[in-house]
């Protein structure tokens, strides 16, 4: 390459295998400046500039509605009802029953199409395979093909009511109880937030559903909301009719300046006699229901024991006479 006549002599001359050792030289020299001068990144920006794109990515997050479900949001257009009082009416529902996470309302719709899909195919499966197209009927085809994805699609509205009334009766019950203990709370010199947070320490492990309302109440209040949205949001989410007066109660006491011990002893007394007149209509209802039990229990074993010897005795006189 370097001799005379080669491809490097022709271009850089007599002199070019010492053109060519100097441009590698020089190449290496500037290399080793390069990373000898470089600075090495200091461990303390480094720290920090993760701290800021954790809280970024928090903040995101957040903003985004939180810990989402990743497949459900692929679907969140299909999922969700575009019209914007339907999605509060849903979502109340939802969190009346208990069901308070932030895809709830997905979760719902999902269930209702993957139902209903299910009882579609389960029913054309019995249809075709089992019942047979020739001697099904039209009715028939629609009642075994339509009637499972019908039922399925209107299963998760059913177990939402289910629950929803379930958990207005564990409410209803421990409100009373809730309502005394707040009472003596409030007279023994604590504040209304400090009488509800207190209460709901006690009364988690017999009604749980109804301390989570109030431990809601409770850090809401503590996080500076005005207190008569608070008290009726949890009117809203409980609904439960108690519940929505004790909230008229706490806040017409509030707005008028008057003792909110004097009002809780007021309600807390009417709680009681609402409580002992439910016993007693529940006590007045159990002689007739076990009347209707005596009267299938008792009834046709006595018919059998009266008339089965005279049914007897006309048998055989009428196997004699012939």
């Amino acid at each position: 390459m370097f001799e005379p006549g080669g491809f490097f002599y022709e271009t850089l001359g007599p002199l070019a295998p010492v053109l060519i050792v100097g441009a590698l030289g020089a190449a290496l020299l500037l290399l080793a400046l390069s990373m000898l001068f470089r600075q090495r990144p200091d461990p303390m920006e480094k720290l920090a500039a993760q701290t800021r794109q954790a809280k970024t990515r928090k903040s995101e997050t957040l903003r985004s509605g939180g810990n989402r479900s990743e497949k459900l949001e692929k679907y969140g257009a299909f999922l969700e009802p575009k019209d914007e009082e339907q999605y509060s009416s849903i979502t109340k529902k939802l969190h009346q029953a208990g069901y308070r996470g932030r895809d709830a309302v997905r979760f719902f719709y999902a269930a209702q199409v993957v139902l209903a899909v299910t009882g579609l195919c389960l029913g054309m499966l019995y249809y075709y395979f089992v019942l047979g197209e020739e001697n099904a009927t039209t009715q028939q085809t629609l009642m075994y093909i339509l009637g499972p994805a019908g039922v399925g699609y209107y299963l998760p509205t059913y177990w939402v009511t289910k629950r929803s009334e379930k958990r207005h009766q564990q409410i209803e019950e421990g409100f009373p109880d809730a309502l005394d203990m707040m009472l003596v709370c409030v007279e023994a010199g604590q504040s209304l937030d400090q009488s509800i947070l207190r209460v709901s320490k006690e009364i988690q492990g017999s009604y749980a559903e109804l301390a989570y309302e109030f431990q809601v109440v409770s850090h809401e209040i503590k996080a500076g909301k005005d207190k008569t949205t608070v008290l009726n949001d949890m009117g809203d989410r409980c609904g439960v009719q108690d519940i929505s007066s004790f909230v008229t109660v706490l806040i017409q006491a509030q707005v008028f300046g008057t003792s909110i011990a004097e009002a809780l002893r007021v309600y807390a007394a009417e709680m009681r006699d609402k409580r002992v007149m439910k016993a007693e209509e529940a006590a007045n209802k159990l002689p007739t229901k076990m009347t209707l039990v005596t009267m299938g229990l008792t009834v046709p074993p006595l018919l059998i024991i009266l008339v089965a010897p005279s049914a007897h005795g006309i048998m055989q006189m009428g196997s004699l006479a012939n």
